[in-house]
């Protein structure tokens, strides 16, 4: 079996593991909606994973910068993209725990905002992408991109919701953080974390892969148009018995 497949039988075994103890477990108590609450295991690992994939796109990028390597700048590619995919996918669960909890899907929480801040500013990234014909140039300029966006990371995930002296995600962050969840929801939690991990790797991998393809089919097209181009007509040229042809006389 393939390392693929492997990686596929895993993903199902984790999701079915991850259902079966989700479903099984009891209703948050401290919460409005106590069983809507559970949504903590869809919302709280992207949130969290997604930090880790920007810090690997801030490596690949400065390892694409010092070296030029292509590989570098198709894995600063990927970990954008898988982390901001996780970054979005928190936002999302996170209104719908807001309207679940709170009544509406946005409050302007900081953790809320500082989350949206964070996702438009690795958006950003593909948009600044996009802006260059020249690719080589492209990948330059995103590598140091992305390597100057993990800076704001830090503050924006870890500092800042925590600093304010109000947020609604105060009972929400000691339970998950504060060490607060039981061995229930604990187990659930690091069961959802190592399963989201594993199947962002596994979208990372293939990302690179299919990256890769593109790369050689662009280079295997290139080099076919400049033979399409370079090919000469030739014409024949008389040659008389002694062997000098017609041009030679002129």
């Amino acid at each position: 079996m393939s390392g693929r497949y492997v990686w596929l039988v895993l993903l199902i075994v984790g999701y079915a593991a991850l259902l079966v103890t989700y479903s099984n477990a009891p209703g948050a108590l401290g919460f409005p909606v106590p069983d809507l609450a559970k949504i903590i295991f869809f919302h709280v690992p992207p949130a969290m994973l997604c930090t880790v994939f920007f810090l690997w796109a801030a490596i690949m990028g400065i390892r694409y910068v010092s070296s030029r390597k292509p590989y570098f700048d198709m894995a600063t590619q990927a970990s954008v993209e898988i982390g901001t995919l996780l970054c979005a996918l928190a936002t999302v669960t996170g209104m719908m725990f807001a309207k679940a909890q709170w009544g509406k899907y946005w409050e302007w929480d900081p953790r809320q905002t500082s989350i949206l801040i964070q996702l438009l500013i690795y958006l950003a990234y593909f948009a600044l992408r996009s802006a260059f014909t020249d690719r080589d140039r492209a990948a330059k300029v995103t590598a140091t991109y992305a390597a100057f966006a993990f800076i704001t990371v830090p503050f924006l995930v870890w500092v800042l919701p925590r600093v304010v002296a109000f947020t609604k995600h105060e009972g929400a962050n000691q339970a998950v953080v504060g060490g607060q969840l039981d061995s229930t929801y604990r187990t659930i939690f690091w069961i959802a974390t190592v399963y989201v991990f594993a199947l962002a790797v596994t979208a990372y991998k293939w990302r690179i892969a299919a990256l890769q393809i593109e790369k050689t089919r662009e280079v295997t097209n290139g080099l076919a148009s400049m033979d399409a181009t370079d090919t000469r007509v030739l014409r024949p040229v008389p040659l008389h018995s002694d062997g000098r042809s017609e041009e030679d006389e002129e």
